[in-house]
């Protein structure tokens, strides 16, 4: 591992220490030696994952971004999750204070995912049990897929040289796990379930809180599977999503800028 990275999960190590965590099952998280890719399963058919974020209990603690980054080990500088904040300003009231707004972002999981019908090779491909996974041996890392995903959920990994993206950390939930960022809230904001299942908590919430549900560019036709709890109207369909600039800093501190 290089150096930088190192100090840096060194020293997110006790950002986490006091992390709610939330059990699911006594197995252990599946561990595959550094560098080495989980193997890509076709998932359960009788399944659909989906994801329901309360923004509500969401702080922005990025306690989802630094699980994540541990348990899949993206290059130092990209993310499979993130957590966008946005100040919010009432023009009516001008000598009132800014408001933040957290809003978690991640691959959708589309049920028609606009990055599918682009890839050349099949790499982007979706399970049986709805979650969109890449294979990284068939990717030529073209980028068509970065570019069609309205949610800016996707980059080429500097190191694989492959499309890399959230996966529901689909080897855990296999394992009888919740996902790293699940796991890891602090504030429960993250829930994940079977959509297929009308008695799993999920399935439940979406009913009890269907009216106020929203998701996000809906216009994109891509029929996303997170849903938003507690999103203002005015972040649906005007969050940024063409590819965001990433930097990495070497060694010596120097800022290199990499596109997706």
């Amino acid at each position: 591992m290089e150096p930088s990275k190192r100090r840096l999960l060194s020293g997110i190590a006790a950002i986490t220490a006091g992390a709610a965590l939330i059990p699911v099952a006594q197995a252990r998280s599946p561990r595959h030696a550094p560098g080495a890719r989980p193997a890509i399963g076709r998932g359960d058919p009788g399944k659909r994952y989906g994801m329901l974020i309360d923004l509500r209990r969401c702080v922005g603690c990025q306690a989802c971004t630094v699980a994540c980054t541990i348990e899949n080990q993206p290059p130092l500088g990209q993310f499979r999750t993130t957590v966008s904040q946005y100040e919010v300003s009432d023009v009516a009231a001008l000598d009132a204070p800014a408001s933040l707004f957290m809003l978690p972002r991640l691959c959708n999981h589309c049920a028609e995912p606009a990055c599918l019908d682009v890839c050349p090779t099949g790499a982007t491909f979706q399970r049986d049990d709805g979650i969109v996974v890449v294979n990284n041996d068939w990717c030529v890392a073209c980028g068509y897929c970065v570019q069609a995903c309205p949610y800016d959920a996707r980059f080429i990994n500097h190191e694989t040289h492959a499309a890399d993206k959230c996966t529901f950390c689909a080897h855990r939930l296999e394992a009888g796990l919740l996902p790293a960022c699940v796991e890891s809230c602090v504030g429960e904001a993250r829930i994940i379930g079977d959509l297929n299942d009308p008695e799993s908590q999920i399935s439940r919430l979406l009913r009890e809180h269907e009216p106020a549900l929203k998701v996000l560019k809906p216009e994109a036709h891509t029929q996303p599977r997170v849903f938003y709890l507690g999103m203002d109207e005015a972040f649906v369909s005007k969050v940024d999503g063409n590819p965001a600039l990433r930097t990495l800093l070497t060694d010596d501190g120097k800022e290199i800028a990499h596109d997706h």
